[in-house]
């Protein structure tokens, strides 16, 4: 308390008796995965997918990342952080091409452009030959290159014979987008391009890597690399990584290493403690061998992974036609959308797949059985109602943590208890301070429980907060410890609705 020297009136500010607990987010993704362009190994954070393609660039051959993250937004997820792997010192970036024809003889190439800059991008350029108009000489010609349709660059008087104006050296000395070079041995009459006519530049790609080995996906703590530099972002609630498949169907990793990869990614979110696995199955597989991979061969139990299967056919914008993706970058936007709409607390099943044209396979009532009880979450499509996520639980082989909805629901809870009670630090450690901590967390229940993510009729039946002499004797204040306990009941998902009908015999009297 101040000590006041003269006579007056005098206005003190007091801390409150508690201090509200902010609930913290529940639905931000991290991806790890192949693409096209941006940092390598540097969690970077998109909230949109127009962000997503200015850094990493868009679809790509070979890579399951753009699509995943498209169906996470696409599906209602917020933000995300985008891990890039594959710079292994020892890849190649193929740069867009294209062959320019001889005017007398289409069928004769006789030179070769390149783009100046390897990758995608080099595909939206093209290489247009025009007349020199009023020009009596019949071999120079116009050359100009486009992006996207756009003329960008313009290079006149060209010719086939050496001087200054020859059009291989014309062009690699000026040019920002392309260089030329001559093939062949054809005459410098034949080797004029032909006229009115556009060379468009296809072939640039990803980087492919000569080699890729779980390694690249687990990465190192220390050097912020892979799932590894996950690590220092507390605010990240699942992890997906989508081009393990990928490099699983070219050949870079085994089904081993697939598996190392996904425990992996077990052992992070055990230990971060906040976020969940999001697994994918291997591609091509049935009921009975999806089966056989969850139980017999990967053997995963664990709280803080969910699996889902089967994979989702949804369109590839480089071909133009359907194809099979992993459907864990889908799945994460649901979990974004429920919670949205819903709440942590709601299982986030029973859901419409957006961008889903098809599953990979379609089973029956007697397969999901056997499936269901093994926690392998199936996607599922109804007639009439759409393709539909219809499993919601963990890997875990406990029952009290079988369902997502109550591992999530611990989580955020866990975390928001953690984030807002940190100026209980260095307080006095008396029975003041334990009052208060009981009403901040007590406050913070109650509004959980007035979200609908607690069972019971009264906050006494949902939740109980203790911290008093029982739960810090002397040796644990001695001990510089404040110890609470708190006990929570979070509701359930309706997973069997069973509704019993029996026949009534006419004229009986009925009960309501």
């Amino acid at each position: 308390m101040p000590t006041y020297q003269s006579p007056g009136v005098y206005v003190e500010e007091v801390p409150a008796g508690s201090r509200p607990i902010e609930g913290v987010g529940t639905a931000v993704a991290a991806f790890v995965g192949l693409a096209a362009d941006g940092p390598f190994n540097s969690p970077t954070l998109v909230t949109n997918w127009s962000q997503f393609s200015q850094t990493f660039g868009g679809f790509i051959e070979g890579s399951f990342l753009a699509h995943s993250v498209y169906g996470y937004f696409n599906n209602g997820g917020g933000a995300a952080y985008i891990v890039r792997i594959g710079d292994d010192g020892a890849s190649d970036t193929p740069a867009a091409s294209a062959e320019l024809t001889s005017a007398a003889n289409p069928e004769l190439v006789t030179y070769q452009a390149t783009a100046r800059d390897a990758g995608p991008a080099g595909n939206n350029i093209s290489v247009e030959i025009t007349d020199v108009a009023g020009d009596d000489d019949e071999g120079a010609f116009n050359l100009v290159v486009k992006v996207s349709g756009q003329p960008r660059e313009n290079f006149e008087n060209l010719s086939t014979r050496k001087g200054g104006q020859n059009v291989v050296t014309v062009v690699n000395e000026q040019s920002q987008l392309i260089e030329l070079v001559e093939v062949g041995s054809a005459s410098v009459a034949d080797r004029r391009p032909a006229s009115a006519t556009t060379f468009d530049l296809a072939g640039g790609g990803l980087p492919v890597p000569v080699s890729m080995s779980p390694t690249d996906y687990v990465g190192d703590v220390a050097e912020r690399s892979g799932l590894g530099g996950l690590e220092a972002i507390e605010t990240i609630t699942m992890v997906a990584a989508p081009d393990l498949m990928a490099a699983y169907q070219a050949g870079l990793i085994d089904l081993e290493g697939v598996q190392a990869v996904q425990t992996a990614m077990i052992a992070h979110c055990e230990n971060m403690g906040n976020r969940i696995a999001v697994l994918d199955s291997p591609p091509g597989l049935n009921a009975q061998q999806v089966s056989e991979w969850r139980v017999d061969r990967a053997r995963y139990d664990s709280a803080y992974a969910t699996l889902y299967w089967p994979w989702v056919k949804v369109l590839d914008p480089l071909s133009g036609q359907n194809t099979f993706v992993p459907p864990s970058g889908h799945m994460a936007g649901i979990w974004g959308r429920s919670d949205d709409t819903r709440g942590v607390h709601k299982a986030p099943a029973n859901e419409v797949v957006r961008g889903a044209v098809d599953i990979e396979v379609a089973i029956t009532r007697a397969e999901h059985d056997q499936l269901n009880p093994d926690g392998i979450n199936v996607i599922r499509s109804f007639p009439g109602q759409g393709i539909r996520v219809w499993g919601a639980r963990t890997l875990s082989s406990d029952p009290a943590w079988r369902y997502l909805n109550v591992r999530r629901l611990f989580n955020y809870v866990e975390s928001s208890i953690l984030n807002g009670t940190q100026w209980v630090v260095f307080e006095p450690n008396d029975f003041d301070l334990w009052q208060r901590v009981r009403r901040t967390i007590s406050a913070f229940l109650t509004g959980v429980w007035r979200d609908g993510a607690l069972f019971g009729l009264t906050p006494d039946q949902a939740f109980y907060v203790k911290c008093d002499f029982e739960t810090n004797p002397p040796d644990s204040i001695d001990a510089g410890y404040i110890i609470t306990e708190i006990g929570i009941a979070p509701v359930k998902p309706a997973e069997f609705v069973v509704f019993r009908i029996a026949q009534l015999s006419a004229g009986g009297d009925g009960q309501n």
